[in-house]
């Protein structure tokens, strides 16, 4: 039997910066169902920091990470945890009211968002089509997220301050009983904690039925992602991140080729996820549509599970009804940019019951991201 102060449901941003911050408070230890952590979502992702990106919820949190971001703790990771890279938002003659509507909502939180004209667009992508980029919205604080630095970062530091993970550790069943949580896993090991942080991503509906709590509707969405060679001529890395404004494709460049996805979010049982071919086809088809190029080859493609709360806001804190329960849960395509704010979140919610204040000067208020309905 294994004994904690905190036990973490799973082991993926979600989990891996819950046991960042609690680990400061007790014996903290992560259960991930898979043989390395971060398997399903969190190895997939393609993230980017982005202040103007989700609802107002998740721009306070990514507004309250930022620093963090920008000045990691001393031996957080071995380099910077993010890189400019600008994004800019591109539509056709028929998209200009989704466009206006866009830099709008985006400019009311980010006063450097800008429109911009199709020279300025034709500076920044020089193979774009005309015609699929009549008028644009620029983002330049927009940054690549080296997703592996940061969940490595939260792993090793939860594990400096006694923090452990158990892999291969797939919880079977939950039990509550004399103040203590006992969980079952398939393979026979047992662990047992007051408390329990559910960060199971998209099985934390099926952890909460397991431990008696009502699910909160979460849903996992598909994302499919490719890697394309990058087309000549290409000015090397500087391409920004790109983007349909209606969300049909994104593309930047990564490690001297393309990433590209069709902006797909088809629901999806909790899974290995893996690429629809169609889905692969259509980024193909939309890249080609937008940009003067042909596609030669895909030489990767992969997918991954996005898991929303039916508000697309993140949902954590206590469980209304049953003892020693909290959700971390519903991050969607902005855990990674908001995983330092929702850390410190979670740790003053579980550990002395609000938000704590530096989270608090960014807005950030306990009931908006609590359990809903």
């Amino acid at each position: 039997m294994e004994e904690a102060d905190f036990l973490i449901i799973g082991a993926g941003i979600a989990g891996a910066s819950a046991g960042y911050g609690l680990a400061s408070h007790g014996r903290v230890l992560l259960l991930e169902q898979e043989a390395v952590p971060g398997y399903h979502t969190t190895g997939r992702s393609a993230a980017f920091f982005a202040e103007t990106y989700g609802n107002e919820a998740v721009r306070r949190l990514t507004t309250a990470a930022k620093d963090f971001f920008l000045s990691p703790p001393d031996g957080f990771a071995d380099g910077p945890l993010v890189r400019d890279r600008g994004a800019l938002f591109i539509a056709d003659e028929g998209q200009l009211a989704a466009l206006d509507a866009l830099f709008t909502d985006k400019r009311r939180t980010l006063a450097t968002v800008e429109r911009v004209d199709t020279r300025f667009i034709a500076e920044k992508l020089p193979l774009i089509r005309p015609r699929a980029a009549v008028a644009g919205v620029w983002d330049p604080e927009c940054r690549d997220i080296d997703v592996h630095a940061l969940h490595q970062g939260f792993l090793r530091g939860l594990r400096r301050r006694g923090g452990r993970v158990l892999t291969n550790a797939r919880v079977a069943a939950l039990e509550y009983a004399n103040g203590r949580w006992r969980a079952a896993c398939a393979d026979g090991r047992e662990a047992r904690a007051p408390v329990i942080i559910n960060a199971a991503g998209a099985w934390g509906d099926q952890v909460a039925a397991m431990a008696g709590a009502r699910p909160v509707g979460l849903v996992a969405k598909r994302r499919t992602v490719i890697i394309i060679p990058a087309p000549r001529p290409m000015a090397g890395n500087d391409w920004p991140l790109t983007l349909d404004v209606e969300d049909k494709f994104y593309l930047k460049p990564e490690s001297g080729r393309i990433l590209a996805s069709p902006g797909d979010a088809t629901p999806m049982e909790p899974q290995d996820v893996q690429p629809d071919e169609m889905d692969v086809a259509n980024a193909v088809h939309r890249l080609e549509a937008a940009f003067d190029f042909a596609v030669e080859r895909v030489e990767r493609k992969w997918a991954g599970l996005r898991t929303f709360a039916l508000d697309e806001t993140p949902v954590v804190g206590a469980d209304p009804v049953v003892p020693g329960y909290f959700w971390f849960v519903g991050q969607g395509g902005f855990g990674m940019q908001t995983a330092p704010a929702l850390s410190a979140l979670i740790e003053g919610l579980v550990v002395e019951g609000r938000v704590p204040a530096a989270l608090q000067t960014f807005g950030v208020e306990a009931e908006m991201y609590g359990v809903r309905g």
